[in-house]
């Protein structure tokens, strides 16, 4: 077991929220409040799709200042760290949250 507790954050509360509301002001502005002028909606899965289109958006072409982009897009940022999040697995596979070694296959 990880001993991950699960907490809940007061609303609009950026000390110890930040990166979520973050986001829920970016979708906002550059989202929702440019969709809802430019198009009136008659089924929620036109408003579905267009989410989806501008999430694809977000994730691989709009460059982020955030913690860890630096510049980059979240995708790229993603694919150029990938092997790192890999390494770090494969440590968690040798070893648990406890620090005693974890038999695996190859140990047989």
């Amino acid at each position: 077991m990880e001993d991950i507790e699960h907490t809940k954050t007061k609303a609009y509360s950026p000390q110890t929220n930040g990166i979520c509301e973050r986001f829920h002001k970016t979708i906002k502005t550059e989202c929702y409040d440019i969709m809802f002028r430019r198009k009136i909606y008659t089924e929620l899965k036109e408003i579905q799709q267009d989410i989806e289109l501008w999430l694809e958006f977000y994730n691989r072409e709009r460059a982020h200042s955030g913690k860890y982009c630096y510049g980059k897009t979240p995708w790229q940022t993603w694919v150029e760290t990938k092997g790192l999040a890999k390494e770090k697995q494969l440590e968690n596979l040798f070893y648990s949250s406890d620090s005693h070694c974890v038999r695996t296959n190859a140990d047989e």
